[in-house]
Protein backbone atom coordinates (compact mmCIF):
# COMPACT_ATOMS: atom_id res chain seq x y z
CA UNK A 1 0.00 0.00 0.00
CA UNK A 2 1.53 3.76 -0.89
CA UNK A 3 0.97 5.68 1.79
CA UNK A 4 1.80 9.57 1.21
CA UNK A 5 3.76 11.64 3.43
CA UNK A 6 -0.03 13.56 3.60
CA UNK A 7 -1.81 10.50 5.11
CA UNK A 8 1.25 9.56 7.11
CA UNK A 9 0.50 13.51 9.22
CA UNK A 10 -2.98 13.27 9.39
CA UNK A 11 -3.11 9.41 11.08
CA UNK A 12 -0.47 10.83 13.43
CA UNK A 13 -2.53 14.08 14.93
CA UNK A 14 -5.03 11.16 15.35
CA UNK A 15 -3.12 9.19 17.16
CA UNK A 16 -2.07 12.17 19.57
CA UNK A 17 -5.66 13.40 19.58
CA UNK A 18 -6.80 9.86 21.03
CA UNK A 19 -3.97 10.12 23.67
CA UNK A 20 -4.93 13.53 24.92
CA UNK A 21 -8.66 11.93 25.30
CA UNK A 22 -7.75 9.33 27.12
CA UNK A 23 -5.37 11.04 29.53
CA UNK A 24 -8.35 13.42 30.45
CA UNK A 25 -10.73 10.49 31.57
CA UNK A 26 -8.49 8.92 33.90
CA UNK A 27 -9.35 9.78 37.63
CA UNK A 28 -6.77 12.71 39.26
CA UNK A 29 -4.25 10.62 41.10
CA UNK A 30 -4.97 11.71 45.41
CA UNK A 31 -2.63 13.36 46.97
CA UNK A 32 -0.04 11.92 49.28
CA UNK A 33 -0.55 13.62 52.68
CA UNK A 34 2.91 13.11 55.33
CA UNK A 35 2.14 11.82 59.08
CA UNK A 36 2.25 13.89 61.51
CA UNK A 37 2.76 13.29 65.00
CA UNK A 38 0.20 16.49 66.05
CA UNK A 39 -3.18 15.22 67.79
CA UNK A 40 -5.86 16.05 66.35
CA UNK A 41 -8.11 19.34 67.61
CA UNK A 42 -10.21 19.18 70.41
CA UNK A 43 -13.70 21.22 70.15
CA UNK A 44 -14.84 22.91 73.00
CA UNK A 45 -18.47 23.91 73.71
CA UNK A 46 -18.94 27.26 74.03
CA UNK A 47 -20.55 28.13 77.69
CA UNK A 48 -23.34 29.59 77.96
CA UNK A 49 -23.29 33.58 79.35
CA UNK A 50 -24.79 33.51 83.15
CA UNK A 51 -27.55 35.09 83.84
CA UNK A 52 -27.44 38.73 85.46
CA UNK A 53 -27.72 38.41 89.30
CA UNK A 54 -30.72 40.15 90.77
CA UNK A 55 -29.80 42.82 93.15
CA UNK A 56 -30.76 42.34 97.30
CA UNK A 57 -33.91 45.13 97.67
CA UNK A 58 -32.05 48.14 99.62
CA UNK A 59 -32.38 47.83 103.24
CA UNK A 60 -35.20 50.34 104.17
CA UNK A 61 -36.97 49.92 101.20
CA UNK A 62 -40.62 48.76 101.22
CA UNK A 63 -39.60 45.62 99.68
CA UNK A 64 -37.16 45.35 102.78
CA UNK A 65 -38.23 47.32 105.53
CA UNK A 66 -36.91 47.58 108.37
CA UNK A 67 -37.84 45.39 111.62
CA UNK A 68 -38.36 47.24 114.53
CA UNK A 69 -38.79 45.15 117.65
CA UNK A 70 -40.12 45.18 120.85
CA UNK A 71 -39.76 43.05 123.88
CA UNK A 72 -43.74 41.92 125.32
CA UNK A 73 -43.64 44.31 128.86
CA UNK A 74 -47.03 45.38 128.38
CA UNK A 75 -49.89 44.48 126.16
CA UNK A 76 -49.09 43.72 123.02
CA UNK A 77 -51.60 46.06 121.08
CA UNK A 78 -50.52 49.01 123.18
CA UNK A 79 -46.87 48.25 121.69
CA UNK A 80 -48.39 47.80 117.99
CA UNK A 81 -50.34 50.72 118.15
CA UNK A 82 -47.47 52.78 119.76
CA UNK A 83 -44.70 51.74 117.19
CA UNK A 84 -46.66 52.29 114.01
CA UNK A 85 -46.66 55.90 115.72
CA UNK A 86 -42.73 56.02 116.28
CA UNK A 87 -42.65 53.83 112.38
CA UNK A 88 -44.83 56.94 110.51
CA UNK A 89 -42.43 59.49 112.49
CA UNK A 90 -39.48 57.70 111.15
CA UNK A 91 -40.48 57.14 107.70
CA UNK A 92 -41.43 61.04 107.05
CA UNK A 93 -37.64 62.38 108.52
CA UNK A 94 -36.06 59.35 107.00
CA UNK A 95 -38.25 58.13 103.65
CA UNK A 96 -37.47 54.42 105.11
CA UNK A 97 -39.92 51.84 105.12
CA UNK A 98 -40.45 50.00 109.11
CA UNK A 99 -42.00 46.91 110.33
CA UNK A 100 -43.24 47.04 113.80
CA UNK A 101 -42.83 43.73 115.53
CA UNK A 102 -43.35 42.21 119.20
CA UNK A 103 -42.10 38.86 119.36
CA UNK A 104 -43.26 36.51 122.15
CA UNK A 105 -40.62 36.80 124.42
CA UNK A 106 -37.37 38.75 125.19
CA UNK A 107 -35.07 35.98 124.77
CA UNK A 108 -37.33 35.60 120.54
CA UNK A 109 -36.14 39.18 120.37
CA UNK A 110 -32.69 38.84 120.59
CA UNK A 111 -32.88 35.82 118.40
CA UNK A 112 -34.55 37.92 115.78
CA UNK A 113 -31.96 40.76 115.51
CA UNK A 114 -29.27 38.43 115.85
CA UNK A 115 -30.34 36.42 112.88
CA UNK A 116 -30.81 39.22 110.82
CA UNK A 117 -28.18 41.71 111.99
CA UNK A 118 -28.25 43.97 109.07
CA UNK A 119 -31.76 45.11 109.24
CA UNK A 120 -33.15 44.93 112.86
CA UNK A 121 -33.50 47.43 115.31
CA UNK A 122 -34.55 46.69 118.78
CA UNK A 123 -35.79 48.18 121.81
CA UNK A 124 -34.74 46.12 124.60
CA UNK A 125 -33.72 46.02 128.19
CA UNK A 126 -30.51 46.25 129.57
CA UNK A 127 -30.18 42.68 130.30
CA UNK A 128 -31.77 41.33 126.96
CA UNK A 129 -28.65 43.89 125.76
CA UNK A 130 -25.75 42.60 127.39
CA UNK A 131 -26.91 39.30 126.03
CA UNK A 132 -27.45 40.45 123.03
CA UNK A 133 -24.22 42.27 122.81
CA UNK A 134 -22.24 38.78 123.97
CA UNK A 135 -24.15 37.01 121.23
CA UNK A 136 -23.84 38.35 118.39
CA UNK A 137 -22.64 42.04 118.64
CA UNK A 138 -25.65 44.42 119.04
CA UNK A 139 -24.71 47.85 119.75
CA UNK A 140 -26.72 50.08 121.71
CA UNK A 141 -27.30 53.75 121.02
CA UNK A 142 -29.73 55.24 123.14
CA UNK A 143 -30.54 54.44 126.66
CA UNK A 144 -34.37 55.76 127.82
CA UNK A 145 -34.85 58.71 130.26
CA UNK A 146 -37.86 58.61 132.26
CA UNK A 147 -38.52 61.74 134.33
CA UNK A 148 -34.84 62.37 135.05
CA UNK A 149 -33.93 59.36 135.36
CA UNK A 150 -31.65 57.27 132.73
CA UNK A 151 -31.76 54.49 135.12
CA UNK A 152 -34.23 52.62 137.01
CA UNK A 153 -35.69 49.87 139.78
CA UNK A 154 -37.11 47.11 140.65
CA UNK A 155 -39.69 46.98 143.25
CA UNK A 156 -41.10 44.05 145.25
CA UNK A 157 -44.79 44.21 145.83
CA UNK A 158 -46.57 42.68 148.59
CA UNK A 159 -50.46 43.01 149.76
CA UNK A 160 -51.21 45.87 151.85
CA UNK A 161 -52.41 44.12 154.94
CA UNK A 162 -49.40 41.67 154.88
CA UNK A 163 -47.12 40.79 157.76
CA UNK A 164 -44.37 40.66 155.52
CA UNK A 165 -42.02 44.10 156.43
CA UNK A 166 -38.31 42.83 155.15
CA UNK A 167 -36.75 40.50 151.87
CA UNK A 168 -36.04 38.59 154.87
CA UNK A 169 -39.82 37.67 155.38
CA UNK A 170 -39.75 36.35 151.87
CA UNK A 171 -38.17 33.12 152.71
CA UNK A 172 -40.60 30.28 151.85
CA UNK A 173 -42.92 32.69 150.18
CA UNK A 174 -44.62 32.36 146.82
CA UNK A 175 -43.31 34.36 144.12
CA UNK A 176 -44.48 35.65 140.64
CA UNK A 177 -42.03 37.64 137.96
CA UNK A 178 -42.86 38.80 135.13
CA UNK A 179 -40.46 37.21 132.81
CA UNK A 180 -37.06 35.11 133.10
CA UNK A 181 -35.73 37.91 130.71
CA UNK A 182 -37.00 41.14 131.92
CA UNK A 183 -33.74 42.92 134.46
CA UNK A 184 -36.43 44.63 136.96
CA UNK A 185 -39.47 41.97 136.83
CA UNK A 186 -36.61 38.65 137.56
CA UNK A 187 -33.23 39.24 137.16
CA UNK A 188 -32.45 41.94 139.83
CA UNK A 189 -34.68 40.34 141.76
CA UNK A 190 -33.30 36.94 141.93
CA UNK A 191 -29.70 38.33 142.30
CA UNK A 192 -30.89 39.69 145.61
CA UNK A 193 -32.80 37.16 146.90
CA UNK A 194 -29.53 34.85 146.43
CA UNK A 195 -27.46 37.71 148.38
CA UNK A 196 -29.81 37.35 150.92
CA UNK A 197 -29.64 33.61 151.14
CA UNK A 198 -33.63 33.61 150.06
CA UNK A 199 -35.60 30.53 148.72
CA UNK A 200 -39.13 31.19 147.67
CA UNK A 201 -41.31 28.19 148.10
CA UNK A 202 -42.32 28.80 144.42
CA UNK A 203 -41.78 30.90 141.67
CA UNK A 204 -44.39 31.81 138.59
CA UNK A 205 -44.04 33.32 135.53
CA UNK A 206 -46.62 35.52 135.54
CA UNK A 207 -46.05 36.86 132.00
CA UNK A 208 -45.67 40.46 132.20
CA UNK A 209 -45.79 43.32 134.66
CA UNK A 210 -49.33 43.98 134.46
CA UNK A 211 -49.87 40.34 135.39
CA UNK A 212 -47.24 40.41 138.13
CA UNK A 213 -48.79 43.19 140.09
CA UNK A 214 -52.68 41.47 139.61
CA UNK A 215 -51.77 38.08 140.98
CA UNK A 216 -50.57 40.18 144.22
CA UNK A 217 -53.48 42.00 144.04
CA UNK A 218 -56.07 39.10 143.67
CA UNK A 219 -53.59 36.86 146.27
CA UNK A 220 -52.41 34.40 143.58
CA UNK A 221 -48.82 35.01 145.10
CA UNK A 222 -47.25 36.39 148.60
CA UNK A 223 -45.07 38.65 146.22
CA UNK A 224 -43.86 39.80 143.21
CA UNK A 225 -41.15 41.58 141.49
CA UNK A 226 -41.59 44.46 138.73
CA UNK A 227 -40.39 47.78 137.35
CA UNK A 228 -40.86 50.88 139.84
CA UNK A 229 -40.30 54.66 138.18
CA UNK A 230 -40.84 57.17 141.08
CA UNK A 231 -44.50 59.12 141.92
CA UNK A 232 -45.04 62.56 140.51
CA UNK A 233 -45.84 65.07 143.90
CA UNK A 234 -48.17 67.92 143.43
CA UNK A 235 -46.79 71.36 142.71
CA UNK A 236 -44.54 73.16 145.51
CA UNK A 237 -43.58 69.41 146.59
CA UNK A 238 -39.85 68.67 146.45
CA UNK A 239 -39.63 65.57 144.13
CA UNK A 240 -38.73 61.64 145.10
CA UNK A 241 -34.91 61.30 145.35
CA UNK A 242 -33.32 58.27 146.45
CA UNK A 243 -33.15 57.24 149.41
CA UNK A 244 -37.00 58.42 150.28
CA UNK A 245 -40.00 55.95 150.76
CA UNK A 246 -40.58 54.24 147.55
CA UNK A 247 -44.68 54.32 147.80
CA UNK A 248 -47.10 56.94 148.08
CA UNK A 249 -47.20 59.26 151.52
CA UNK A 250 -49.14 57.04 154.17
CA UNK A 251 -51.58 60.49 154.54
CA UNK A 252 -52.45 59.98 150.88
CA UNK A 253 -52.70 56.21 150.21
CA UNK A 254 -57.24 56.17 151.30
CA UNK A 255 -57.44 58.83 148.61
CA UNK A 256 -55.89 57.39 145.28
CA UNK A 257 -58.20 56.40 142.48
CA UNK A 258 -58.79 56.59 139.28
CA UNK A 259 -57.81 60.20 136.81
CA UNK A 260 -60.76 61.73 135.62
CA UNK A 261 -58.74 61.33 132.05
CA UNK A 262 -58.50 57.40 132.78
CA UNK A 263 -54.58 57.38 132.44
CA UNK A 264 -53.63 57.29 136.25
CA UNK A 265 -54.09 56.87 139.70
CA UNK A 266 -53.72 59.91 141.76
CA UNK A 267 -53.67 60.39 145.36
CA UNK A 268 -54.44 64.30 146.42
CA UNK A 269 -52.27 65.83 143.77
CA UNK A 270 -49.76 62.78 143.79
CA UNK A 271 -49.89 60.53 140.79
CA UNK A 272 -48.51 56.74 140.79
CA UNK A 273 -45.92 55.49 137.94
CA UNK A 274 -45.01 52.39 139.09
CA UNK A 275 -45.81 49.37 137.90
CA UNK A 276 -49.09 49.27 139.68
CA UNK A 277 -50.29 52.06 137.55
CA UNK A 278 -50.72 49.18 134.88
CA UNK A 279 -53.91 48.04 136.37
CA UNK A 280 -55.59 51.23 137.39
CA UNK A 281 -58.93 50.39 135.03
CA UNK A 282 -59.54 46.99 136.29
CA UNK A 283 -58.34 47.77 139.67
CA UNK A 284 -58.64 51.33 140.62
CA UNK A 285 -57.88 50.64 144.28
CA UNK A 286 -54.31 48.84 143.80
CA UNK A 287 -52.44 50.50 145.78
CA UNK A 288 -55.00 50.65 148.93
CA UNK A 289 -54.48 46.82 148.05
CA UNK A 290 -50.99 46.39 147.15
CA UNK A 291 -48.08 48.13 148.59
CA UNK A 292 -44.19 48.35 147.89
CA UNK A 293 -41.95 46.36 150.02
CA UNK A 294 -38.26 47.47 149.13
CA UNK A 295 -36.75 48.77 145.82
CA UNK A 296 -33.20 46.99 144.20
CA UNK A 297 -30.37 48.82 143.68
CA UNK A 298 -29.81 51.01 140.05
CA UNK A 299 -30.59 49.00 137.18
CA UNK A 300 -29.67 51.25 133.78
CA UNK A 301 -32.49 52.05 131.49
CA UNK A 302 -33.95 50.20 128.19
CA UNK A 303 -31.98 50.52 124.88
CA UNK A 304 -32.60 51.32 121.66
CA UNK A 305 -29.75 48.95 119.85
CA UNK A 306 -29.09 47.60 116.35
CA UNK A 307 -28.14 44.65 114.49
CA UNK A 308 -24.34 44.39 114.52
CA UNK A 309 -24.29 44.97 110.75
CA UNK A 310 -26.59 47.82 110.56
CA UNK A 311 -25.59 50.01 107.23
CA UNK A 312 -23.59 52.78 109.08
CA UNK A 313 -25.12 55.50 107.48
CA UNK A 314 -28.68 54.50 107.89
CA UNK A 315 -28.37 54.16 111.20
CA UNK A 316 -27.16 57.82 111.73
CA UNK A 317 -30.29 59.27 109.82
CA UNK A 318 -32.70 57.22 112.14
CA UNK A 319 -31.01 58.24 115.06
CA UNK A 320 -31.39 61.61 114.22
CA UNK A 321 -34.86 61.48 113.36
CA UNK A 322 -35.47 59.09 116.34
CA UNK A 323 -33.90 62.07 118.85
CA UNK A 324 -35.89 64.80 117.05
CA UNK A 325 -38.65 63.03 117.38
CA UNK A 326 -38.47 62.34 120.90
CA UNK A 327 -38.81 66.32 121.35
CA UNK A 328 -42.29 65.94 120.07
CA UNK A 329 -45.77 65.54 121.02
CA UNK A 330 -46.08 62.38 118.69
CA UNK A 331 -43.65 60.75 121.16
CA UNK A 332 -46.09 61.02 123.94
CA UNK A 333 -48.55 59.19 122.09
CA UNK A 334 -46.10 56.53 121.19
CA UNK A 335 -42.99 55.00 123.42
CA UNK A 336 -43.51 58.39 125.53
CA UNK A 337 -46.81 56.66 126.61
CA UNK A 338 -47.14 55.73 130.07
CA UNK A 339 -49.39 52.84 128.54
CA UNK A 340 -46.22 51.89 126.42
CA UNK A 341 -42.57 52.68 127.72
CA UNK A 342 -42.85 55.83 129.14
CA UNK A 343 -39.75 57.03 127.43
CA UNK A 344 -39.92 60.91 128.24
CA UNK A 345 -36.53 61.50 126.11
CA UNK A 346 -33.45 59.70 125.22
CA UNK A 347 -29.71 59.97 126.19
CA UNK A 348 -26.64 58.87 123.89
CA UNK A 349 -25.20 55.47 125.30
CA UNK A 350 -22.21 53.50 125.69
CA UNK A 351 -21.81 49.85 126.02
CA UNK A 352 -19.74 50.18 129.07
CA UNK A 353 -22.69 51.77 130.59
CA UNK A 354 -23.99 47.59 130.87
CA UNK A 355 -21.15 46.58 132.97
CA UNK A 356 -22.72 46.20 135.99
CA UNK A 357 -25.30 44.20 134.20
CA UNK A 358 -22.49 41.84 133.29
CA UNK A 359 -21.31 41.53 136.79
CA UNK A 360 -24.52 40.48 137.72
CA UNK A 361 -24.86 38.19 134.67
CA UNK A 362 -21.43 36.24 136.17
CA UNK A 363 -22.16 36.28 139.80
CA UNK A 364 -25.31 34.67 139.57
CA UNK A 365 -24.62 32.20 136.27
CA UNK A 366 -27.41 33.67 134.42
CA UNK A 367 -27.36 32.25 130.78
CA UNK A 368 -29.27 33.09 127.76
CA UNK A 369 -30.93 30.10 128.00
CA UNK A 370 -32.39 30.90 131.23
CA UNK A 371 -34.48 34.01 129.95
CA UNK A 372 -36.82 31.62 128.50
CA UNK A 373 -37.64 30.62 124.69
Amino acid sequence: MHITRRSLYVLLSLLLLASFVLTACQPAATPTVAPTDEPAPVLIPTKAPEPTAVPEPAIGSPEHPIKVLFVPSVDANVIVTGGELLAAALNEATGLTFEVSVPTSYAATIEEMCASPADTMGFIPALGYVFANELCGVDVAFKAVRRGWDVYWAQFLVARDSDIQSIEDLAGKKWGYTDAGSTSGYMFPLAMLKEAGIEPSESIATGGHPQAVKAVYNGEVDFATTFYSPYAVPEGVAKWEKGDAPDMPDEVIESCKLSDDGKNIVCDGYVLLDARNNIREEAPDVVQKVRILTLSPDIPNDTLSFGPDFPAETRTAIEAALAAFAETDGWKESIGSEDFYGWSGLSAALDADYDFVRQMVEANGITFESLGQ
